[in-house]
């Protein structure tokens, strides 16, 4: 993914084949970001376009210092989270905030994935995660994300962080054993 300065200048520009070129270099690995935070592809596209605009606008703040793939990552990253938030909001969901945090929780539990496990599926799995225990698990297992990151990213305590990673694992665990027995019954 060599994306050179004068693309990046074009872009800044406002021309659009070099906007076409950064887009068609970078949509493919990033919607894959997004599908990961989304309930299903037509979200995560939704996210992507949405994401890319602000790229576009603030491609002029990119200073070079590090990978542009990077930077664009945390902006796609940062949208998605806004956008389940919102959406939360306006679903009136429950907030990831107000989940209790009183529970006990070991943090370290081991997901274990049978090598043979199809990768389509456990990305439907972790798709299905309800929305806060998905964007933490994503926070964390994706994008390297500490708790206190997290809690400070999402505007919710270091307990809440562990305690929905902590869910999402043994959420995740109990549907990958649910598959291994339905392929051992075969």
């Amino acid at each position: 993914m060599v994306i050179d300065e004068q693309i990046v200048k074009d872009c800044i520009a406002g021309k659009r084949q070099a906007q076409r070129m950064l887009f068609d270099t970078f949509a493919p690995l990033m919607l894959g970001v997004c599908t990961r935070y989304s309930h299903d592809r037509d979200e995560a596209e939704d996210i992507l376009q949405e994401a890319f605009i602000k790229v576009f606008q603030n491609l002029h703040t990119f200073r070079g210092e590090g990978s542009l793939a990077g930077w664009i990552k945390r902006i796609i990253v940062n949208h998605a989270i806004n956008y389940i938030n919102k959406r939360n909001r306006i679903a009136r969901h429950k907030r990831i905030d107000e989940i209790r945090e009183t529970e006990i929780v070991d943090v370290n539990e081991i997901i274990e994935v049978p090598d043979e496990y199809n990768p389509a599926l456990l990305l439907k799995l972790i798709q299905e995660l309800p929305a806060g225990y998905r964007t933490v698990f994503n926070l964390h297992i994706f994008e390297d994300f500490g708790h206190k990151e997290i809690a400070e990213t999402l505007g919710i305590s270091e307990n809440t962080s562990k305690t929905q990673l902590f869910k999402a694992r043994r959420w995740l665990k109990n549907k990958i054993e649910e598959a291994r027995q339905k392929q051992n019954s075969r």
